[in-house]
């Protein structure tokens, strides 16, 4: 029975912890805009092919404004996001060269 416990507990947690490494993955977009005031910045993704290739930007929060410093419009980026209650907030930032 301890045994059968300790088994469900350890699957449990990696059932839980399987989103937390598939929000981390980085993702591409194109950024539509920024708000250095809010700290908020809005990205539209990149799509792979041509399938949903007309999706709408979405609004991010910023980890640290640091990371938008040398971001503009227009500028395509890698980056990647985490949930944090209802906003979606970016913890890694990257330009594309």
């Amino acid at each position: 029975m301890k045994a059968a416990t300790i088994t469900l507990a350890t699957v449990a947690a990696l059932v839980w912890s399987v989103p937390a490494f598939a929000a981390d993955q980085g993702t591409a977009g194109v950024v539509t805009g920024i708000n250095r005031l809010n700290g908020t910045i809005s990205i539209k993704r990149v799509q792979s092919g041509t399938v949903g290739a007309n999706t709408a930007a979405e609004d991010f929060k910023i980890k640290d404004n640091a990371m938008i410093e040398n971001v503009h419009a227009g500028d395509r980026v890698n980056f990647s996001t985490s949930d944090s209650g209802a906003a979606k907030t970016i913890t890694k930032l990257d330009r594309q060269k």
